[in-house]
């Protein structure tokens, strides 16, 4: 016998209007979660590599990138992104300054070899002195 449903418009419905009041609740749980974030996130990096692994054996993020399609991506990114990108960027001007600072730090510091003629090898220096220096922040920062 087939599990009986009731109407997909219905579910989605619901689902839509019981989701879109929940913001109080939504930031109760932030306020006192069950388990801090952090704690719970560390919990579970085993099933993150199981669940990341099994997914690129299953080649996953190609299937699913091919299944959407750009026209989902154009229009959540047109109706959703544009609105939001302001707000996001204005509410991490303190993340970004934190997160740069110690690549800024590190960039001020190189001192680059003499820039030669177009086409010179010796530019080449220059910009594998800058990488090797931010690779070496990024690597030795357990990032």
């Amino acid at each position: 016998m087939p599990i009986k449903l009731r109407p997909l418009d219905q579910i989605t419905t619901k689902w839509s209007n019981r989701a879109s009041a929940a913001g109080p609740d939504y930031q109760a749980g932030i306020a006192a979660p069950r388990t801090p974030w952090s704690q719970g996130a560390l919990a579970a990096k085993d099933a993150w590599r199981a669940g990341v692994t099994d997914a690129a054996g299953r080649d996953a993020f190609a299937k699913g990138v091919a299944k959407v399609g750009d026209a989902k991506w154009l229009k959540k990114a047109t109706e959703l992104g544009v609105q939001r990108y302001p707000q996001g960027v204005a509410a991490a001007k303190d993340d970004y300054k934190n997160g740069f600072a110690p690549y800024y730090d590190a960039l001020s510091k190189i001192d680059l070899p003499p820039r030669g003629a177009r086409g010179d090898p010796k530019n080449i220096e220059r910009v594998r002195t800058i990488v090797q220096t931010l690779r070496q922040l990024k690597t030795s920062a357990g990032k």
